[in-house]
């Protein structure tokens, strides 16, 4: 976009008093027009036809503002027969091919800034340290290329799998695989060996409650994180195994879906009392029944009308 300069001074200046109001809206109009279309203030006479009359662009010329062909102006361009040239117009406002030349600085500008934000952008989504571009590191024997030691775990000798040399291990001995976090942590007792591979290390404190749950019928994975270990026992101390048995065979009945793990049943066995080892464990088993409800008055009437047909004075009548 290009402007069409109009000095601070114009409104006082005897060239534009000498035209008046209406010419100078002429003159205004066609400043614009030589502006955007870059002709250097040359006003085709179509144009001045179009905005304005002929009375006011004789004003236009005769007070100085506009030149017609055939004019004496030494600064002013020569216009086409029947066209007209603003009077000093490149002095105020910039040549046609300067106009052309800072366009294509600022097209040039904005090319070189589109394309730094798209390697920006290509490197923020790309990172040159991903693990997409990054060689893999885990046979370098460097010690900067080490796990550090904080974020190793140590597992006991007798974890399932840890103690006796694999099948695998005698075929094709490798190092031994990092630990992988999507595992259960340790217990927080002392971990035997599981009595499969398969099956997940359980403590000794909760293997009572394990076999007690499978042969009651729930079956469940035991794949629990440190803190449900902890929380587990923590429960098995406080209350009976019985009791945790018979809240979570009824739970399993009720479920609308089999529960897969142990950790389903942990904030019912959170809510239960302490129950003491020895007591009565089965729902309902510690409380004295109360006497029938009474009943209502239509079954009383049914009872006197039963006895008053069976009485001897009835089968007498």
């Amino acid at each position: 976009m290009t402007w069409f300069k109009v000095d601070d001074t114009s409104h006082a200046h005897p060239k534009l008093l000498r035209a008046g109001n209406a010419a100078l809206g002429l003159w205004v109009r066609a400043g614009a027009y030589a502006a955007q279309h870059l002709t250097e203030g040359v006003i085709p006479g179509v144009v001045a036809q179009l905005y304005g009359t002929a009375p006011q662009a004789r004003k236009l010329v005769a007070s100085g503002l506009w030149h017609a062909h055939g004019h004496d102006c030494t600064r002013c361009k020569q216009p086409p027969a029947g066209d007209y040239v603003m009077h000093d117009f490149l002095i105020y406002n910039p040549s046609r091919a300067r106009v052309e030349d800072e366009r294509a600085k600022a097209a040039d500008r904005q090319q070189r800034a589109r394309e730094r934000a798209a390697e920006q952008r290509n490197q923020e989504r790309n990172p040159l340290d991903s693990s997409a571009n990054r060689p893999r590191i885990d046979d370098d024997p460097r010690q900067e290329n080490r796990e550090p030691s904080a974020n190793q775990i140590e597992f006991p000798e007798d974890i399932a799998g840890q103690g006796e040399p694999s099948q695998r291990d005698e075929v094709d001995p490798s190092r031994s695989p990092r630990p992988d976090p999507t595992r259960p942590a340790v217990p927080p007792t002392e971990v035997q060996q599981a009595s499969y591979g398969s099956t997940p290390a359980v403590p000794p404190s909760l293997r009572p409650l394990r076999d007690a749950l499978t042969a009651a019928g729930v079956v469940v994975e035991w794949s629990l994180a440190e803190a449900d270990w902890f929380r587990l026992e923590a429960i098995v101390k406080r209350t009976a195994v019985p009791a945790l048995v018979d809240h979570a065979r009824e739970q399993w009945r009720r479920a609308r879906s089999r529960p897969r793990s142990v950790r389903y049943f942990l904030p019912g066995w959170t809510a239960l009392p302490p129950v003491p080892a020895g007591a009565p464990t089965a729902p309902g088993a510690d409380v004295i029944p109360l006497d029938a409800a009474r009943p209502g008055r239509v079954a009383r009437a049914a009872d006197m009308f039963a006895a008053a047909l069976n009485s001897p004075q009835e089968h007498a009548r």
